[in-house]
């Protein structure tokens, strides 16, 4: 009865969610909004210029990104195989990190279950990944088992920057360290340098494993070993990354204290249609009904004759303003 109650708050949440955006996101967040949300708020992709790119399809394109899954024995059957019946199969390369070795298939990295182990899951996985695929992808990402991503978003994302130098992205939280870091749920991704830099960081014993809190010790190690956390947002300032379902973000909410993960956020929060990127790379527990849910809405459905609000290639305002800081 739990499951059924919870499905059904999802796919309210996500119809009501859906039809806010449809009716309210071309008034509430239009292009002039958004260049003036821009400006006062001081956005920048720090330190890394975004370029306007004609090409810029063609040039994530060619994006090779290697996902890794972080999940458990118990979660094949539910949770896992239904990610790899869905967005996985859309990577360059995806490997299953569990405890130990199975058929699934999932590689074994000799380290207990448990939520006080998760970062020891993810330092062996980075490891095991450096030792074994390094040439075969420039992004690596890290999703958990109950994580949505649209990888073909992440590509466009991640055709703004260079895989060769020090950099990570995802939904950046402030607390906690100085640079802050990337939530864990909703997904980050590394570059190859970064990757380099983090397996360094524990061979020389810069990074350690001081905390059980994986972000937190994954935004630790970066910021030691001076990877920088990159943007993520789309040309507009918003979020593409996200560490709940849809209906937590697109639905206006009356006044009330902020939960945590907006509280958490680096840049300004946004609530209502306005939240979420056209371009979102990622949702976080989502579970096997809701990925096919997804998976159709994002894949299948498709509104006749419907024009899309922008383009994300057109040189904009908010572009010319980022290229000149």
């Amino acid at each position: 009865m739990r499951v059924n109650t919870s499905r059904l708050f999802f796919n309210t949440g996500l119809i009501i969610g859906f039809l806010s955006s449809f009716f309210l996101l071309d008034s509430n967040f239009s292009t002039q909004q958004a260049t003036y949300w821009n400006a006062k708020h001081d956005v920048r992709h720090h330190g890394h210029t975004v370029e306007n790119k004609s090409s810029a399809a063609n040039s994530s394109g060619s994006t090779r990104i290697l996902c890794w899954i972080m999940t458990g024995p118990n979660y094949l059957e539910s949770r896992t195989k239904h990610i790899r019946n869905t967005w996985a199969k859309r990577c360059n390369k995806v490997l299953y990190m569990s405890s130990v070795k199975t058929d699934f298939p999932t590689v074994g990295l000799n380290v207990s279950e448990g939520r006080e182990n998760l970062y020891w899951k993810t330092i062996r996985a980075f490891q095991y990944i450096h030792r074994h695929h390094l040439d075969e992808a420039d992004w690596f990402l890290k999703a958990d088992d109950d994580t949505f991503v649209v990888v073909e978003n992440l590509r466009y994302t991640l055709s703004r920057y260079d895989p060769l130098k020090p950099l990570y992205l995802g939904r950046r939280f402030t607390p906690f360290i100085r640079q802050g870091y990337m939530s864990g749920g909703a997904g980050y991704v590394l570059s190859k340098e970064a990757l380099r830099r983090f397996v360094e960081g524990f061979d020389t014993g810069k990074c350690t494993h001081f905390t059980t809190i994986e972000d937190i010790a994954v935004g630790q190690c970066m910021e030691t070993m001076k990877v920088e956390p990159a943007d993520s947002r789309d040309i507009k300032g918003r979020q593409t990354f996200h560490p709940y379902p849809p209906d937590h973000y697109l639905v206006r909410q009356a006044s009330r204290p902020r939960p945590w993960y907006l509280i958490y956020d680096h840049y300004p929060p946004v609530e209502g249609p306005g939240c979420c990127s056209d371009f979102v790379v990622s949702f976080h527990y989502i579970y096997a009904v809701q990925l096919y849910a997804l998976e159709y809405l994002t894949y299948h459905l498709r509104p006749y004759g419907y024009k899309y609000r922008f383009n994300p290639d057109e040189k904009t305002e908010f572009q010319t303003t980022t290229k000149s800081t």
